[in-house]
């Protein structure tokens, strides 16, 4: 799992106006409060504004907000608006990957792969983040020791 500096910006970004809404939040005040660089994070909420998740308003009472309610927006698609797939081999969506001879079954385990991070990354909203309470099965997967671990670092891994 690869999560870019762009996508972590633009999660924590929403997750500031999840916090906030329906008010409006200034982008300045966002940059400030998560420590994202404000040149970055225009850019940022330029895409989340193309992708309609969040609006902006000029004036005294200006700024952004979330279009939609914090509790229907997933992660996951906020995370698409930086970088497309969830999860692609070689620029492809792993249904669409063929692989020869002994690596035939690989495709597989990358659809594997991606429907376990989708299980957690669309089911989980920007409303579940700010208010903690994840839902049962994922809150039980972050409850595993192993899940803190490295992949390196389980044992028998």
């Amino acid at each position: 799992m690869r999560i870019t500096a762009r996508v972590d910006y633009a999660v924590r970004a929403a997750l500031e106006l999840a916090a906030v809404a329906p008010e409006a939040l200034t982008a300045e005040r966002i940059a400030t409060s998560q420590g994202i660089p404000a040149r970055f994070l225009q850019t940022i909420l330029s895409d989340l504004q193309h992708a309609r998740l969040v609006t902006s308003q000029r004036g005294r009472e200006g700024g952004y907000r979330l279009a939609l309610p914090p509790a229907e927006i997933s992660i996951a698609r906020v995370m698409r608006v930086e970088q497309g797939f969830l999860a692609e081999v070689h620029g492809k969506r792993p249904e669409d990957v063929e692989y020869p001879g002994a690596a035939e079954t690989l495709a597989s385990v990358w659809v594997a792969a991606r429907e376990g991070y989708r299980r957690v990354l669309e089911e989980v909203t920007l409303a579940d983040v700010v208010t903690g309470k994840l839902p049962g099965h994922v809150a039980e997967i972050v409850a595993l020791e192993d899940a803190w671990r490295s992949f390196g670092d389980s044992p028998g891994r």
